[in-house]
Parts: structure tokens; C-alpha cells; sequence
């Protein structure tokens, strides 16, 4: 058997893999068991590209070729394993983001090294209608790849607070955008007619243009989505990669990534009611929020002992997390919190909203990591509808998914998007920092409430506070 037909094999395990990984991932009793085929897949992907270059089908015999790939095996997996290590999860949004800027980058490179691989005339299969293919291929490949790099990089400034949230508003920015689009088609037709470097390097700085303005245009509101919608963009830049290097795996991964990352922004922008198309196209027809300068009158704080007293009296207790949560690392005191709660009766349930924090999922792997059990993490539309009959709802660093403004107030840049109903409970005690407004930059009328109370500082401390008082409370 040939080194070809086993990492043929290999790739199809490795793909079939990589499905069973996607479909592991999709609930939490069965992650850690997608990530392990994840692993796995990988790891035999790796081994059989290694193993084909090291029993290259020419039978030339691998050169320096096999010590560079092992090379940038090993440094690679070094680099990841330090920072899986090293990151904390409330830095994941922007390292994810980063890793994407990487899938891009290798995608415009691999479109170029095809290109010139092609013109030097190292390689003789592409002839006739084929070569035209492989052009548009090439031509593709780094467009998708550049616009993926340079936004992926965008988002991660975003993420990490390295350049403000706030969306750029250019003149024009829609023209802008639908301008380059239509001079990439363009530009593909003429490469694939009459191909000439120039054209090349033209595709290659408007797509790293075109990237940074898209996801510059969104706000930090929307980042949770572009997250994944640049995931989405990597996927398929791997999948251009993989037709340009007659790789079924890499076209395979490349298109699971892609759809996935796709409909995960879908739905994500359907929990925001977004428009799908708008915020792909980098907030096409979005205007800039206006300042709220409403009056909503005076808030009103708890202490963490009567917050104890409050919750030691309640049958039923929600808890609503969000980014703030994250920062303060107070998933363990929480679970802790909820322990102690149980213990005494309380029905004690979470409702996670579907963009809660800055990543798909961010708050659920907090909790489980926590260990809070699976059946009390409910989603926003599993437990809505009852926090009307809830006693006492803690927002726990949580702002725009439990903000009133986006049900009553017609004329809010979050209008329309569907929240936590928070307000509908009994009692609601907000943890904060501060008064600040939201990611979103939108003011919080639940503040002002008369049922909700204010226990500002740290969310950990606060929680840790409240957990020693609700021990002195008898049961």
C-alpha cells in the first residue's frame, strides 16, 4: 500500500473525526468528548501529511522539506500548549480571534506560493481550462484569506481593548464596502483571463483593506458575532487552501469550520435581532448610537447581608451571568452560592442569554468548569417565562442582555433585540463595578427599577461576602 492511499485513509478518519467533534460540542454532557475527537483528528491529520512528505510519491525522498514541517509542528504545538495555559477565559474572545488572523495569513500565502509555483513552472498539471481554475482558486483563496487576516486582527484590538469599540464611521463606508466587492469580482475575472502579478498584489492589499473596514465598522455590541462570523470567514479560507493544495482533509475541515461558524452567527444575530446580511457586510445601513441623556431618577444599593437575608427567604432564585462575571472570576463562589442555596430548598436555576460575555458559549463553560450541574443552566428562552413568578434574580455582571430598553423603548440602538426579562421578578440585585453603561454603550434603565437594589464592587468578593453571611442566617 502506498504512503498516498494511507493518508488518504488517514484523512478520511481524521474528517469523520472532526464531524464526530462538531457534533460532541453541541451539548455540555458531551464537550469534553468533542474535543477529544477534535484532538484526535488533528493528531492524525498531522501524521499523515508528515508521513507523506516523508515518502513523497515521486520517490525523490523528502529533503529538507520533512525537517521543516516537523520544525513548525513542534513550534506550533509549543506556542499552543504555553498559551492554553497561560490564557485566562476572559481573554479567550481575543485569543480566538487572533487564531483566526493566523488561518487567514496562511491562506493568502499559500494562494501566492500557488501562484508562483504555477508561473515559475515548477508545476506542469494545471493546462488549458484547468490553469483557469486554478487561478481563480488562487485569486479567491487570498481574497478570502486577507479580508479574514486583517479583520481577525481588528477584532482582537476590539476584544482586548487595545483600540475603542465604537464603529468607524466613514462617509460612505456602504459604498466603500460594496465597492470592493464588486472590484474583486472585477479583478478575478481579469486574473483568470490574463493573470499578471500586479493584479495579485492588488487583490491581496484590497482584501486586507476590506477587512480591517468591515469589522471596524461593527460595534462592540456586535462582537460576540463577528467572532464567530470570522470563524466562519477562516473555514472557508482553509477550504481555499485545501483546493489549491489537492488536500481533501484541509476541504473538508475547511467547509465543516465554515458552515458551522456561518449558521452559529445566524443564529446569534437572530438572539440580537440583527440582520444577518447587515452585519456580515460591516454594519451595512447601521448608524452610530446617539447618546442617552434620559433622566431615569435615583438607583438604590444593597448591602451583601441583606442581599443574604433576601435570598435566604426565597423559594425560587435565578441567576443571570454575564462578561462582568468572567472578569471577576467569580464562577467558583457562585457555585458555591448556589450549593449553599440548594441546600436550604431554594429552587436555584441560571438562564444564560445566547450572546452573554464575548464568545458563543463563554458563560456555560465558566459555570461547568465551576462545576454547577447541567440541568439548572437554562437558556433565555427556556426560562423567560418565569421569572415572573421568580423571588429574587441576581444580574450577575450582566448589562445589554437584561436591559428593558430593548423591549420598551423603540428608538434604543438595541431596539428589538430579545433580553433576559429580569425586570419581571420580584426582586433583581445587579453586581457592578459602577454605573457604567454596557459593552454596547447603552444606559440601563434596570437600575432604576423599584424592585432592583445596586451591590457594587468586585463580583467576586461581593458573592464571596454573601455566601459567609447566608451561613450565619439560620435555615
Amino acid at each position: 500500500m502506498s504512503a498516498t492511499s494511507i493518508s488518504t485513509a488517514a484523512y478520511l478518519v481524521a474528517a469523520l473525526l472532526f464531524i464526530l467533534s462538531l457534533a460532541g460540542l453541541s451539548k455540555h454532557e458531551t464537550a469534553r468528548h468533542g474535543v477529544a475527537y477534535g484532538v484526535a483528528g488533528m493528531v492524525i491529520a498531522l501524521a499523515a501529511t508528515i508521513g507523506l512528505v516523508a515518502a513523497p510519491p515521486s520517490g525523490k525522498g523528502p529533503g529538507i522539506g520533512i525537517v521543516l514541517l516537523i520544525v513548525a509542528v513542534a513550534a506550533g504545538g509549543a506556542i499552543g500548549l504555553w498559551r492554553a495555559r497561560v490564557v485566562e477565559m476572559t481573554g479567550m474572545p481575543q485569543l480566538i480571534a487572533l487564531l483566526h488572523s493566523f488561518v487567514g495569513l496562511a491562506a493568502v500565502l499559500v494562494g501566492w506560493n500557488g501562484y508562483l509555483e504555477v508561473e515559475g513552472g515548477s508545476s506542469a498539471e494545471f493546462t488549458g481550462s484547468l490553469l483557469g481554475i486554478h487561478h481563480a482558486e488562487v485569486f479567491i483563496g487570498i481574497f478570502i484569506g486577507g479580508v479574514t487576516f486583517t479583520g481577525s486582527i481588528v477584532a482582537y484590538l476590539k476584544l482586548s481593548a487595545r483600540i475603542k469599540s465604537a464603529p468607524l464611521m466613514l462617509p460612505g463606508k456602504n459604498v466603500l464596502n460594496v465597492g470592493a466587492l464588486a472590484l474583486f469580482v472585477a479583478l478575478t475575472v481579469w486574473f483568470v483571463i490574463s493573470p499578471a502579478l500586479w493584479l495579485l498584489i492588488a487583490v491581496t492589499v484590497l482584501a486586507l483593506a476590506l477587512g480591517w473596514h468591515l469589522v471596524a465598522s461593527i460595534g462592540g455590541g456586535d462582537m460576540p458575532v463577528v467572532v464567530s462570523m470570522l470563524n466562519s470567514y477562516s473555514g472557508w479560507a482553509a477550504a481555499a487552501s485545501g483546493f489549491l493544495l489537492n488536500m481533501d482533509v484541509l476541504i473538508v475541515t475547511g467547509a465543516l469550520v465554515g458552515s458551522s461558524g456561518a449558521y452559529l452567527s445566524y443564529i446569534m444575530c437572530k438572539a440580537m435581532n440583527r440582520s444577518f446580511i447587515s452585519v456580515i457586510a460591516g454594519g451595512f445601513g447601521i448608524e452610530a448610537p446617539a447618546g442617552d441623556d434620559t433622566d431615569y431618577g435615583e438607583y438604590r444599593e444593597v448591602s451583601a447581608e441583606n442581599a443574604a437575608d433576601l435570598l435566604a427567604g426565597a423559594s425560587s432564585v435565578v441567576i443571570t451571568p454575564g462578561y462582568g462575571m468572567a472578569v471577576a472570576q467569580a464562577q467558583y463562589p457562585v457555585a458555591e452560592l448556589t450549593r449553599q442555596l440548594r441546600e436550604r430548598g431554594v429552587d436555584v436555576r441560571f438562564g444564560i442569554h445566547p450572546v452573554a460575555g464575548r464568545l458563543p458559549g463563554h458563560m456555560n463553560v465558566l459555570l461547568a468548569e465551576a462545576k454547577v450541574p447541567y440541568d439548572i443552566v437554562l437558556e433565555m428562552d427556556e426560562i423567560n417565562d418565569d421569572l415572573a413568578s421568580t423571588d429574587v434574580v441576581l444580574v450577575i455582571g450582566a448589562n445589554d442582555t437584561v436591559n428593558p430598553s430593548a423591549s420598551e423603548n423603540p428608538g434604543s440602538p438595541i431596539a428589538g433585540m430579545p433580553v433576559l426579562r429580569v425586570w419581571e421578578a420580584g426582586n433583581v440585585i445587579v453586581f457592578k463595578r459602577s454605573m457604567a453603561a454596557g459593552y454596547a454603550g447603552v444606559q440601563n434603565p434596570l437600575f432604576f427599577r423599584e424592585n432592583s437594589q445596586m451591590l457594587f464592587g468586585d463580583a467576586k468578593t461581593k458573592v464571596e461576602e454573601i455566601v459567609t453571611a447566608l451561613a450565619r442566617v439560620p435555615a
